[in-house]
Formats: C-alpha cells, structure tokens, sequence
C-alpha cells in the first residue's frame, strides 16, 4: 500500500510539473503599440523580442501595430475585453490616469526595485505614476516642433533664424504665399495636428500657471482671456490660409508624406516626424538633413508663458491589470537604459532616461533634448493631458477654429463646458 502511495503521489507530483511546465510554455505576451515613425524602431523591437524569446524558453512575445487614430479608437474597446493587451503605448496625461481610475492598470511599485525609477527623468517617472502608484515606465520625451524645409524658405526669402514671435511667423507664411509656396502641410483630418497650433499658443499665452488654474477650474478656466486669445492668435493664421488645399481631407501620414517630398516650408509636429517624413515620401528618403531645420514655436508677444517652455509628450509603456508576471520582466528588459539607448543612437527618439545626450546621435533630437532639458515647464498633448473626452473635444474645436466653424470666444467656451462636467 505504502508503495503504491508513493507511485501516486510521485505521479501526481509529475502530472502537475508537467501542467506548471505546458503554462509557462503557453505564455505569450501581448504588446500593443501604435506606428512608430519608422521602421528601423519596429525591427529593433523585432531584434529585442529576439533575444528576450531566446533567454526565456516557453516564452513568446506579440507586437501589434495600429496607426495612430486607429490605436486610439481600438484601445478602449480591447481594455474592457478579454483580448486586453499585457502591455500597450501610451501618451500619459489624463488619459491613462483615467484607465487606472476604470481599473485597467496593474500596480507595479512592488514589482521593481528602487533603481527603477532612478534610471528615468523625473518627469518621466511622474508621467507614469498615478496616485503615488507606478503603472507603466517612461520611452521618450518629444518636443512638437516647427520641421522646416531649407530650400523653400531660401525661395520664399524666409529668414528661418530671424523667427522669434508670432508676429514674425505670420510675416513668414505672408512671405511663402506670395512667392508660391505652401507655407504649411497639415494632416487636418486627423485633428490631433491642428490642436498642436490652439495647444501651443494656449501655452504661450496662459502660461504654466494658466494651465494649472484652468485645470484647478479657478476663475474662467479654459473659458479665461488668455485661451481666447489664443484662440485669436490661431485664427490670425487661419486668416492667411497657410494649410496646402483640402488640408481637412489629409491624414497625418499624408501631411507627413508631403512634407517629406518637399510640397510645404513648415510641418508642425513631434520629433518622430523626422523618420515619419522620409518613411513617408515618395522617393522613401524625404529632404537631406543638410536642407532641414526645426524652429521652436515663437514667443508671442505680450503672452503669460515662457518661451523656453515646450510643448509635446511623455510616452511609454502602461501596464495593463491582466499584465504576467513574464510581462513585467519582459517591460524591464524591452525599457532598459541599454535598450532605449540603441534607440536613442539609431534616431528613433529621445530617451526618457538621465543623461539622454549621451546617447543621441541625431543633431535634430540632441537640439530638441537641451530644449526639453532647459524647459521651466513642460505641457503634454492635451488631448492626453485633458483626459480622453475632453481632450476630443479640444481636438474637434480645434479643427473647428481651422474651418472657420466657431469663434475664439465659441472656441474657449466649449472645451471648458466640456472640463466643467467631465
């Protein structure tokens, strides 16, 4: 009796390592992120999964890619599935803070040592934090920048150099029509591309503690005089139709691709663009580097805010409330300072991680990194920032102002009615 016993204990111990096995074997991480802006971040992370695959036998990791609206619209509905990614893209901001408040982030303050957070930027640190709790980890800081295009400015006669306020940039799109050229390509169907100019201007004008009263809801909020004028400013530029024909009928990887191919002086848009406009161009190259150049947004006179102040994303990693354990360790070893720094060093972006610089190579994102550095403040895209209803909203009134649809005072007054109930 007492053999047999131990016959089938000794079974069933190896029925169940058999089982802890075939689970370990099935375990597939699901990794969602949005397009990058060019291939070469798509096969380093091919590259990266590669290697994690190899030292974790059993283990399989998946990339999907959406572009970007189409990330946007899908995420929502996959959260509250059960075909919920383990890890997925994120630009931070209201945004994520609300899918922590609906319980589809994981905790993971416990589940990563005190260097953790020591690695990354501050800010970054802050971005994926919320209510004291880590739920994700920081990729890159981006700047939106004015990508500007050498050749066409020479034709125009634009002194790229001498733009310093909004005023002189105004001066410049009058220059550029005159002379035939677009003075900007904007994807305008996609509305996230217009709110960079009402975005930025509200940040000039406001200024850092004008954001913080509006979104405190103190006196006028989003509805205060310095948003409707900046909504003024926007339509100032409106008034000289600087955007290439149909501009709301064009995509943000259609603008981008225009931009590569030389068809508009300025393109309004993050660091990524850079890869984006030559991926995107017809010949596959985009303008040389040697005939580009980005130009920080002007100052405007008279305005609240800092011009040393930037505007842009805080994008990363989010953990979603179903994540394994295998894809915590995986978001530790895809995230690590020696990843993001052969990211860094292909120009693919600008890592979150201290001391950035040493490791970017691209002249264009070393300038953008020192701006982002020497930043006093740093505005994230308010349609992450505001959270995912209001943030729409102030992407449609956005477009709305670029249509000529409402008025500044219409403009300011609709997104704070939409803060005020959200």
């Amino acid at each position: 009796m007492e053999f047999k016993s131990v016959k089938t204990a000794t079974a069933v111990l190896i029925a169940v390592a058999m089982c802890a096995t075939s689970a370990y074997a099935d375990t597939t991480i699901k990794v969602l992120r949005s397009e990058p802006g060019n291939d070469g971040e798509k096969a380093l992370y091919a590259k990266q999964v590669s290697a994690y695959e190899a030292s974790h036998p059993g283990v399989h990791v998946q990339f999907e890619y959406l572009s970007t609206e189409a990330f946007k619209q899908k995420l929502p509905t996959l959260l509250q599935s059960d075909a919920r990614p383990d890890l997925f893209y994120s630009w931070g901001g209201g945004v994520l803070a609300d899918q922590a408040a609906a319980g589809f982030l994981k905790d993971v303050t416990k589940d990563v040592s005190e260097d953790w957070a020591a690695r990354y930027s501050p800010t970054g640190v802050n971005a994926f934090t919320v209510n004291g709790q880590i739920v994700g980890a920081p990729i890159n800081a981006s700047e939106v920048v004015f990508w500007t295009n050498l050749d066409l400015a020479k034709k125009a006669g634009v002194d790229v150099a001498g733009i310093k306020t909004w005023a002189d940039f105004l001066a410049a799109v009058k220059k550029a029509k005159d002379a035939g050229v677009t003075p900007i390509v904007v994807g305008g169907k996609d509305k996230w591309p217009l709110h960079f100019y009402y975005g930025y201007l509200a940040l000039r004008e406001a200024g850092a503690e004008g954001f913080k009263s509006a979104i405190a809801n103190k006196g006028d909020g989003f509805a205060a005089p310095a948003f409707v004028k900046a909504a003024e400013d926007f339509k100032q530029l409106i008034d000289l139709k600087p955007f290439q024909p149909g501009f709301m009928d064009t995509t943000f990887e259609q603008a981008s691709g225009m931009f590569g191919d030389g068809k508009g002086l300025f393109h309004l848009m993050g660091d990524w663009d850079y890869g984006s406009a030559k991926q995107a161009s017809a010949s596959g190259k985009g303008i040389e580097d040697s005939h580009m150049a980005v130009l920080r947004f002007p100052a405007v006179d008279g305005g609240a805010g800092n011009a040393a102040d930037t505007f842009g994303g805080l994008n990363g990693w989010a953990v979603s409330s179903t994540a394994s354990p295998e894809a915590i360790d995986f978001l530790k070893f895809v995230n690590s300072p020696e990843s993001l720094s052969k990211g860094a060093a292909a120009g693919y972006y600008i890592p979150a991680t201290k001391s950035a610089d040493t490791s970017i190579t691209n002249p264009f994102f070393k300038e953008m990194s020192q701006h982002l550095s020497a930043a006093p403040y740093h505005q994230i895209f308010l349609d992450q920032a505001l959270g995912a209803d209001v943030g729409a909203t102030f992407n449609d009134v956005s477009a709305d102002l670029a249509q000529g649809n409402v008025t500044p005072e219409e403009a300011a007054k609709t997104i704070q009615d939409a803060w005020s109930m959200r």
